[in-house]
């Protein structure tokens, strides 16, 4: 809600925003302080809405460029979260340079660290993988305490670019050496197995095109280094088997609620992948269920018995209604006639409610409304 006030000479733009209590951040460092983990439903629906989130604010060409933990905000209650903190958010146009020193430290991608001023929007991808990996660690996953220090945990994890990876993040360091270093095994990280498919960072692309989710190949994401111009689509990250679980309608919330609205997209939000609807919209309750079984057969005899059997006599006809006795009376004050019908003409039908003059339509009126009206029907 936007309101303008006034105040002497000067006009003060204000902005009214809906009252969301807490943050991802501080619900995460709540129990991280407790040595406790984030329920996985938790992490799901968080993401989940994160993704979409980023899907919708893409389809209009506009990245955040500052996506981390404090910036999502949540209600603890209904656990639906909101983006916000747009200061640092805007429209990519190709070709037009943007600043590269933008985003929280831990949640850069690589092309930023490179300093690359051409990136598009799988930057905001990358740190919402950051963000996932944080809720499962507890921690961030790449903590550097500068820019350098950051391009190494990421080196630690994801090994080396190649020289190729480095020339598309930016030309100007492919002369530079980097230690030779090897990707860690997400089999010996501190990701619980279970859990590999779902790191969703946009330095892990898939094998699977996305015309191909629909026929129930879901994105298999597997590590392949710091790629900054293949990572998976937001809505592609949303249609991923680790958020299947939210697609049970008979999921809940530990707390007994019910799910926020989560499959409500809009045609906007399809566009970028309309191949992706069979799995993001799941199917009702009612599409699940199997088609009835078809009617048992008659055995021979009682189907014979019953093909001879006579039919049933047709009703008698209904005696003709007599027309009514004329009356010379006339109709009561203040009361509108009986219906009326004229052949070739619609039924008029009136209701016995006082009347009033007709209006410009010539339909009688009452104090309650039209009294007269024409049926579709014709006779």
């Amino acid at each position: 809600m936007l309101l303008l006030l006034q105040q002497k000479d000067e006009v003060y733009l204000n902005l009214v925003l809906d009252y969301v209590p807490e943050t991802v951040y501080r619900v995460a460092r709540h129990y991280s302080r407790a040595k406790q983990t984030l329920p996985m439903v938790y992490v799901k629906l968080y993401m989940y809405q994160l993704f979409r989130s980023l899907a919708y604010i893409h389809s209009f060409g506009i990245c955040h460029r500052d996506i981390k933990p404090q910036n999502l905000l949540l209600d603890p209650e209904t656990a639906v979260l909101k983006l916000c903190d747009f200061g640092s958010a805007k429209q990519l146009v190709r070709g037009e340079p943007n600043v590269s020193y933008i985003c929280s430290r831990y949640y850069r991608a690589p092309e930023l660290i490179f300093g690359a001023t051409d990136y598009t929007s799988s930057i905001d991808v990358w740190s919402a993988g950051c963000v996932l990996a944080e809720l499962l660690l507890g921690q961030p996953i790449f903590p550097g305490d500068s820019g350098v220090d950051q391009l190494v945990e990421i080196i630690k994890v994801l090994g080396t670019p190649t020289r190729e990876q480095i020339r598309e993040m930016n030309p100007n360091y492919t002369e530079f050496k980097f230690p030779q270093i090897k990707a860690h095994p997400w089999t010996k990280s501190r990701l619980p197995v279970s859990l590999l498919t779902a790191v969703l960072v946009s330095n892990c692309c898939s094998g699977v095109p996305a015309a191909h989710a629909s026929r129930g190949h879901r994105p298999v994401l597997s590590p392949a280094g710091v790629h900054p111009h293949r990572p998976p689509h937001p809505s592609r990250a949303c249609a991923h088997s680790f958020f299947d679980e939210l697609r049970d309608p008979n999921v809940k919330l530990p707390n007994g609620r019910e799910k926020p609205s989560l499959f409500n997209f809009t045609t906007q939000e399809l566009s970028s992948n309309p191949s992706l609807a069979s799995i993001l919209i799941p199917a009702t309750p009612a599409a699940r269920q199997p088609p009835p079984p078809p009617p048992t057969p008659l055995p021979p005899q009682m189907a014979a018995a019953q093909s001879e059997a006579p039919a049933p006599p047709p009703p008698p006809p209904r005696p003709p209604t007599p027309p009514p006795e004329p009356s010379d009376a006339p109709p009561r004050p203040g009361l509108s006639p009986r219906p009326l019908h004229r052949p070739g003409q619609g039924l008029i039908s009136a209701q016995l409610r006082p009347a009033l003059p007709p209006d410009s339509s010539g339909a009688m009126l009452t104090q309650s409304g039209v009294v007269f009206k024409w049926s579709e029907k014709l006779f």
